[in-house]
């Protein structure tokens, strides 16, 4: 230990505020961190590493900000974000808020000026706590050495409490640098640790989970939004994360056959989804008006915000073993030959066949269609454990949803309920510390991989097995589309808002830092690539040149352009 960390006194051994909140975070179980480090948190990164901790130093506190919240959604455990004081905590807002965005369990920890100094002007002075407010479930600041302990377990277990979501931790610089005795440390430990309370569960009362099965039992068009499928022979619609829970190639999923599902079934049990805009707020048009809706959330107060016919609130995974359990006492089953699952399936195979005569046709250059195909092959082809798919882009998204198939739960990360670009490589590096079984791969646009390309650098520096796959079609959405009406004025030679260098070589942005590049236009260059690097399990980059037009401007959300 650094006489900083641990100094003798007299007989006495002295444990600082730095190796206090590592040894805190240690013993609440936590295994990894995210961050960057600087004054005055660079010697509790130190520490924290020293006692079994793996610290994941990013260049830039946003990105290791997404990082800790897709930790939290791949491990259900809260994942943890350090940053610097001032500008530092200001950065890492953007992995908060989307912690709180995606209800995902996360803990931002930033160091904070000299308290003394405050209202002073001190170097990198800002009111931390009010500042991460907006976002932030519940936020602790010790403001002496003995509240660390209490503070550690309490902000990692409000990240978990009710709807998941963010927390935050300040540290004063003064804070880590107080001292006490190895025994005391221990006490406080151990005291804080028995301090804990086990978080309440909320109950279902048992006439609600039968009203439920009634109503599902009764309904001619039934639709689950998660899955109940088994037993009852309801068909489901995955949200896009959501993808996997059961495989995308089931023959009760309604993917394929989105449309229909939502806008003709008449009850819809919603099962750890949201009726935000990813569901169209279950209204009209796209929904029907006399829809009923069975919703389940942790948060009773989500119930309260979306009035559906009936609200269930409670674990979802207990909600649907009471569910499974009523079914059993009165059980049915639609049956392949229900006319709703028929509709259903039989939609769904009009627009899969519709899809696959489109990708079944080599395009080149490349349309976004062709690449995806030869990608989603390979992706099935690695088997199980399956790949952790990381998607970001507004074209290169949106197909891939289409696309790409899912085959086991949370191996699919994109936008989110946020719907926020730059996620890419953070989330990436989450999920390759997260799963190391598995094979990490980023299909990513070039505008959503610009947020984060400096991060490559990260995952040589760890050598983590991820294949980052760049749709580089020179822009935003694309090259130059404006209208030539558009071309005017004393700026008008310069590129378009939407335009990025032509043929960027984003592949060698890698090979810069020990990694392995490569540059595809055929199927053949493509299909080559991604067996060796899929093989390889080493960080890779492979810059896939689309044509520029071959995308929509706003990918599918033009009418919020």
């Amino acid at each position: 230990m650094a006489d900083s960390d641990r100094k003798i006194h007299g007989s006495q051994t002295l444990v600082d505020g730095n190796l206090l909140t590592a040894k805190a975070f240690a013993a609440a179980g936590v295994t990894h961190m995210f961050g960057v480090v600087g004054i005055p948190v660079t010697s509790f990164a130190s520490r924290a590493v020293s006692i079994g901790i793996r610290f994941l130093a990013f260049h830039n506190e946003q990105l290791a900000g997404y990082a800790a919240s897709a930790y939290g959604y791949l491990t259900g455990k809260p994942g943890l974000l350090l940053t610097v004081s001032g500008p530092g905590c200001v950065h890492g807002l953007a992995g908060l808020s989307n912690a709180a965005a995606n209800a995902w369990p996360m803990v931002m920890i930033s160091g904070s000026c000299d308290q003394a100094e405050f209202g002073r002007g001190d170097f990198q002075e800002l009111d931390q706590v009010a500042a991460v407010e907006p976002f932030s479930k519940f936020s602790a600041k010790a403001t002496d050495i003995s509240q660390i302990p209490k503070s550690v377990f309490k902000v990692l277990d409000q990240a978990l409490s009710g709807r998941p979501g963010g927390s935050y931790l300040d540290l004063p610089t003064a804070v880590l640098q107080q001292t006490v005795s190895q025994s005391e440390a221990e006490s406080l430990l151990a005291a804080a640790e028995n301090s804990r309370t086990k978080p309440q569960s909320l109950s279902v009362e048992s006439s609600l989970i039968e009203k439920a099965v009634s109503l599902l039992g009764q309904a001619e068009r039934p639709l689950i939004i998660k899955t109940l499928v088994e037993s009852t022979g309801i068909p489901f619609l995955p949200t896009p994360m959501g993808k996997g829970l059961l495989p995308d190639s089931h023959e009760l999923a309604a993917t394929a056959a989105r449309s229909l599902a939502i806008g003709k079934c008449d009850v819809a049990l919603v099962v750890g989804a949201r009726l935000n805009w990813l569901l169209h707020f279950g209204e009209p048009p796209k929904w029907s008006k006399d829809v009923k809706f069975i919703l389940v959330d942790v948060c009773e107060e989500e119930i309260q915000l979306r009035q559906p016919c009936l609200g269930l609130a409670g674990d979802a995974k207990q909600v649907l073993d009471m569910i499974n359990l009523e079914i059993k006492d009165n059980p049915f089953c639609l049956g392949k030959s229900h006319p709703w699952v028929e509709a259903i399936s039989k939609k769904a195979r009009d627009n899969v066949s519709r899809m696959e005569a489109q990708l079944a046709k080599d395009v080149v250059p490349f349309n976004f269609l062709t690449p995806m195909r030869i990608i989603r092959d390979a992706i099935l082809e690695v088997g199980s454990p399956a790949p952790i798919l990381i998607s970001e882009g507004a074209n290169t998204m949106d197909v891939g949803r289409s696309v790409l198939i899912q085959t086991e739960p949370r191996t699919r990360l994109d936008a989110g309920t946020w719907g926020t670009m730059g996620v890419g490589l953070g989330y990436c590096i989450a999920a390759a510390v997260a799963s190391p079984d598995r094979l990490v791969v980023a299909v990513e646009g070039d505008s959503g991989f610009g947020f984060s390309a400096m991060e490559v650098e990260t995952l040589v520096r760890y050598q983590l097995p991820v294949v980052v796959i760049v749709f580089n079609n020179g822009g935003v959405y694309g090259g130059d589309r404006r209208n030539p009406e558009e071309i005017t004025g004393p700026y008008k030679d310069d590129p378009a808002p939407t335009s990025f260098v032509p043929g960027a070589a984003y592949h060698v942005l890698i090979e810069a830092f020990g990694g392995k590049g490569y540059l595809v236009g055929t199927p053949d260059e493509l299909k080559s690539a991604l067996a060796e690097s899929f093989s390889l399990r080493k960080p890779v980059v492979i810059n896939v040149t689309i044509d520029p037009y071959a995308g929509a401007e706003s990918g599918r959300m033009q009418h919020k352009n």
